[in-house]
């Protein structure tokens, strides 16, 4: 405490003292190859010996060694859905219906003013900087209540997730996910690249999903087993099959917390052709159409932002699954912690989960540099859940080398 003290002139608690100990012991531990393959043992997210590569954002498929990243999206792929078709068909044409009122609920306050908004805040703990106080809208309430009566009175015994006004039945086998606007900071400044999203749940699993635009008039439907739609057309996608040649998309960085999801989301932009940000759900239309659009990589996000995306990119042949390939359903929501990752093809989703999953490496410099009660709590993130005695061991080992370094 007494060198913490001298180095930063402000006091720290034990626990703290023990977060900065174990964070730089840990980082000067990583220069040894045999100690740094170890400790990378210990932090991947799968338990497993993840692959590793000499660049940045390059794929290493010379290891024979099984690894998560090893794994084809379509082992992940939720399994065959017990339901009959007709009854999906009907559903979906609902799931249109319920796109129509919204329409009538959004339509009239594009581009009004903030007053005719009604434009409030809605803030959020422990979510990103760009989830944490979201700008929320007259128009989305009234599309979302609109929505939840034509439900309740059609279907009482469905349960509904909604942004704007919570959960009822979560528990039910049919349960519709409702976003009335995803991407409202793009509808109240005017820009039409934000959408409606409903999606219909069966036992957990997205069997219908619905992206409607509707100032451009243009509707995405996706129905289990079925080819996706654009108004009635089917769509598919056309992306390309390496990182280095693929155009990617994210709402913006501000998503991406700091530590493993922000170091990740680095790793994707460098490997990718070209970044581009601020399209919402709509970019992940743009990957399902083969309009150009071949990668979204994105964190944060709510059951009610992806649930409509399923369906609607595995109908027109694209793959979408959390960071680690596990599929998008109910009962995985906790564990994704909204990191979705979405491809045009199985090529392209196996290299961007190889980066993904490959454990976030910090230098010493970086953590040094850091506040030690803020910095090192978001580095440690994503390690905190590692073997308790390894992490003790390691502590004390390099006990002496954190004191040189903390020491003025």
């Amino acid at each position: 405490q007494r060198l913490i003290f001298q180095k930063y002139k402000m006091k720290m608690s034990r626990s703290g003292i023990r977060t900065l100990a174990l964070t730089v012991s840990s980082v000067l531990l990583l220069k040894h190859p045999c100690i740094a393959n170890a400790f990378a043992y210990i932090d991947h997210p799968d338990g497993g010996i993840p692959r590793t590569s000499n660049k940045k954002g390059n794929v290493d498929n010379s290891s024979s060694q099984p690894s998560s990243t090893n794994k084809t999206p379509a082992a992940h792929a939720a399994g065959p859905i017990d339901v009959d078709p007709k009854l999906l068909e009907e559903h979906a044409s609902f799931a249109s219906q319920l796109a129509d009122i919204a329409r009538d609920e959004i339509v009239p306050y594009w581009r009004q003013s903030r007053h005719v908004l009604g434009q409030q805040t809605k803030l959020e703990e422990d979510r990103s900087v760009f989830q944490s106080a979201s700008p929320v809208t007259l128009a989305d309430r009234a599309a979302e209540f609109a929505m939840r009566e034509m439900i309740s009175t059609h279907f009482p015994d469905h349960g509904i997730v909604g942004e704007e006004y919570g959960v009822k039945d979560i528990d039910a086998d049919w349960v519709w996910v409702l976003d009335p606007i995803d991407g409202t900071r793009s509808f109240i400044t005017g820009k039409p690249l934000f959408g409606t999203l409903i999606s219909l749940l069966y036992k957990g699993t997205p069997v219908i999903g619905c992206i409607d635009q509707c100032i451009l008039n243009e509707r995405w439907l996706g129905i289990s087993g079925q080819e996706s739609t654009l108004n009635g057309i089917p769509i598919k996608t056309d992306g390309v099959t390496t990182l280095s040649d693929a155009e990617m998309y994210s709402t913006t960085p501000d998503m991406f917390q700091n530590g493993h999801e922000i170091s990740k989301f680095d790793d994707m932009r460098n490997a990718v052709k070209a970044p581009h940000y601020g399209a919402d759900c709509y970019a992940y239309a743009l990957v399902a159409s083969g309009f150009g659009a071949d990668v979204v990589v994105e964190a944060d996000l709510g059951l009610y932002d992806y649930c409509a995306l399923v369906p609607v990119l595995e109908g027109a042949g694209g793959v979408i699954t959390d960071w680690t390939g596990e599929s998008l359903t109910l009962g995985n929501h906790e564990s994704s912690k909204g990191r979705v990752v979405a491809s045009a093809n199985s090529i392209l989703h196996d290299q961007a989960l190889q980066i993904l999953n490959t454990p976030t490496m910090v230098s010493s410099e970086d953590v040094l540099g850091m506040a030690p009660d803020d910095g090192l709590l978001a580095v440690l993130e994503e390690t905190k859940q590692s073997n308790s005695n390894v992490s003790h061991l390691i502590c004390g080992v390099m006990l002496g080398e954190v004191i040189a370094h903390l020491a003025p």
